[in-house]
């Protein structure tokens, strides 16, 4: 029997995390806080899923055993067997803490524990785990199928033991992992995340159109994608929550939220998951 992974939230970074582990070969129980919502997670994992066969990726077969080492559902009991659980819920500190605290009470104490936060401190939230040294950072980036990389972020009492177990789960995975040293934002959101911001500034002072602007960086810095697309694809309030953070710890005005995040966020104008952010999209 494949090894049990459990994924906690079965929004955008949950179900991708989940799906990646399918497709590497894990079985996944996948999470959330009602049935509703860790089924809606199930369906699009399905429709992923389906886009594969459709794409001649992966067969329909595949695709159906895949399908059957997933479980859904939103009681923490269900996680008892795991052997890797990541959390994967809203970047509030608070909200991850809690559900740590549950996860460890219901798990073995063999059972490694992560999360996928993207900026928050792995050190403070490992006050929530009952036996923090098993607790690390194990931060993928979206689209999770696709992208390679993954952030091994150990907190102050993560053991080498777990940071090695959380690099070979990452690899396993299909990942690529690079271990970081527990600061806000990590690598790629300290860097990555000021540019969407500053781009956002640009747009707000009217210096050039979202479209312009992301041509430029485009065909100017060599970039797949503009900031403001990727903005979209990351989630406005996500990108908000990591310049909040970022601007609350380091304490540089550099880093201070464009107030049109926070105005869109207001608006319910996510990005891609809601159909409109910077620019609109079919649902």
């Amino acid at each position: 029997m494949a090894p049990y992974i459990g994924v906690i939230g079965a929004g955008t970074m949950g179900r991708g995390i989940a799906e990646a582990a399918l497709v590497s070969g894990f079985s996944v129980i996948l999470l959330d806080t009602s049935e509703e919502l860790a089924g809606r997670g199930v369906s699009a994992i399905k429709k992923s899923l389906e886009r594969g066969v459709e794409k001649g990726r992966i067969t329909a077969e595949s695709m159906e055993e895949m399908m059957g080492r997933l479980t859904s559902g939103q009681e923490y009991s269900l996680l008892k067997d795991c052997s890797v659980v990541i959390e994967a819920v809203y970047e509030d500190l608070d909200v991850k803490c809690s559900v740590l605290s549950a996860v460890s009470r219901v798990v073995g104490p063999e059972t490694l524990i992560g999360t996928n936060t993207s900026s928050l401190s792995v050190s403070k939230m490992a006050d929530a785990v009952a036996l923090p040294e098993r607790f690390v950072g194990i931060h993928f980036f979206n689209p999770v199928p696709v992208m390679k990389l993954v952030e091994i972020v150990p907190g102050e009492s993560t053991t080498a033991s777990t940071l090695e177990r959380a690099r070979e789960f990452a690899q396993h995975m299909g990942k690529t992992p690079v271990v970081v040293k527990e600061s806000p934002g990590f690598v790629v959101n300290r860097l990555l995340c000021p540019l969407m911001n500053e781009a956002a500034y640009l747009l707000m002072e009217g210096v050039a159109s979202a479209e312009d602007i992301d041509t430029a960086m485009k065909l100017g810095a060599n970039h797949p994608i503009g900031p403001l697309a990727l903005a979209d694809l990351v989630g406005i309030d996500v990108l908000l929550a990591i310049m909040e953070v970022l601007h609350s710890e380091i304490g540089d005005e550099k880093y201070k939220p464009c107030p049109l995040l926070r105005e869109m966020v207001e608006k319910g104008h996510l990005g891609r998951k809601t159909g409109q952010g910077f620019f609109t999209y079919a649902r």
